[in-house]
């Protein structure tokens, strides 16, 4: 569903690959599944946080409410909520269904400027439940 997902929304949107991982191997990575032409820029490490990645693609050129990030971990809600974005949990252990619920309606909801607010609200519930409050090496 991650394909279909990039497939739909690429004529529709700018997007870029926000990541810690180091560019290189991003690129390689995005390559070697045949997918880098699905989006127009991939961020890595070097070009700063995933909070800068987005500031500095998005700064002046849309608005908090048409930037949405796709994140399986905390830290990509707090890059988003640090560019007051919306936020699309892929929730960890149930990838495959959140890319396929984004792909038959978050994507449409995002377009349509309904996305924000209760359908949000509901995918951040799911994806509070699936994560355990302290990482396994903090118990």
């Amino acid at each position: 569903w991650v394909v279909k997902s990039l497939e739909k929304i690429r004529p529709r949107a700018d997007v870029i690959v926000v990541s810690q991982t180091p560019v290189e191997a991003l690129v390689r990575e995005w390559q070697e599944h045949k997918i880098d032409h699905h989006v127009n820029f991939i961020a890595g490490q070097e070009a700063g946080t995933k909070t800068e990645h987005i500031q500095f693609a998005t700064n002046s050129r849309y608005a908090p409410e048409k930037i949405l990030m796709i994140g399986d971990a905390h830290g990509d809600l707090k890059a988003a909520k640090g560019n007051n974005a919306l936020f699309l949990p892929i929730v960890p252990g149930h990838e495959e269904l959140s890319w396929k619920r984004f792909f038959e309606e978050g994507a449409e909801k995002f377009f349509a400027g309904t996305f924000a607010g209760a359908y949000q609200a509901e995918l951040m519930r799911e994806f509070d439940a699936a994560l355990p409050e302290k990482a396994p090496w903090q118990k």
